[in-house]
């Protein structure tokens, strides 16, 4: 009976495919939620959401991934050398990845936001339950408060109707109360940011929300990631010391 519950739990998630995260997390990210993991250069955004689209697709969920730092080759190797091995499900159809790469544009407001509008469309037509956005910054930085503001809320529309979104972003990028009003629109919220540990740098994992969570969540995590193994939990006694 107990086992039949936790299935049905897990069927309303989405899993980081690893357990110590989603023992933060109360158990994985709600289906449904509009999720923000926020962070600056070399935290760990990219490997959590590559963690995400792993977790999500052994769950059976078909994903969008839309990066623009990596191509389709590159994207799939790294995942690869993270022993993240996705591209079965890529062969399958399960996943899809579009890079978003611009050239030779002008980088204007106007064009930033029909670009947004353009992100917005294609996610919304999508077959994919499961859309993770690496990363918004790029798009948002030409542009104007109230216009990524808007985007946020097309998304959150988008997850009433049954998609689940990620977004990464860049804290650098915004102006503070921006950023409290971006966080305030999302429903899950995840922080991350680099500790030096001895002679040694770890990225810690805060969950600073999770609206609807089954479970209560955990405060942070610790993890390396490490090339031909993938993201390795450093113990929280073992990362202060």
């Amino acid at each position: 009976m107990l086992e039949d519950i936790e299935e049905e739990l897990k069927k309303n998630i989405l899993s980081s495919g690893n357990t110590e995260i989603d023992k933060r997390l109360g158990e994985g990210i709600p289906l449904g939620s509009l999720t923000l993991i926020e962070g600056e250069n070399d935290t760990g955004k990219s490997v959590m959401c590559q963690q995400f689209m792993y977790g999500g697709l052994r769950q059976g969920h078909c994903i969008a991934y839309y990066t623009t730092e990596n191509t389709i080759k590159s994207l799939l190797a790294q995942m690869e050398s993270l022993s993240l091995d996705v591209s079965d499900f890529y062969a399958w159809g399960y996943l899809r990845i579009f890079p978003m790469h611009l050239e030779g544009m002008d980088w204007t407001h106007e064009q930033m936001r029909s670009i947004l509008t353009l992100i917005a469309d294609h996610i919304k037509s999508v077959r994919e339950n499961v859309a993770i956005i690496d990363s918004l910054t790029m798009f948002t930085t030409y542009s104007e408060e109230d216009d990524i503001l808007e985007f946020l809320t097309k998304l959150k529309n988008f997850c009433d109707r049954g998609k689940t979104i990620l977004i990464t972003l860049h804290q650098h990028a915004f102006k503070e109360d921006t950023l409290v009003r971006i966080r305030s629109a999302c429903d899950c919220h995840l922080f991350l940011r680099k500790e030096q540990v001895g002679d040694r740098y770890v990225s810690v994992l805060e969950v600073a929300k999770i609206r609807g969570a089954k479970k209560t969540t955990g405060n942070i995590v610790s993890f390396e990631v490490q090339p031909g193994f993938g993201l390795k939990i450093i113990p929280i006694s073992q990362a202060q010391t």
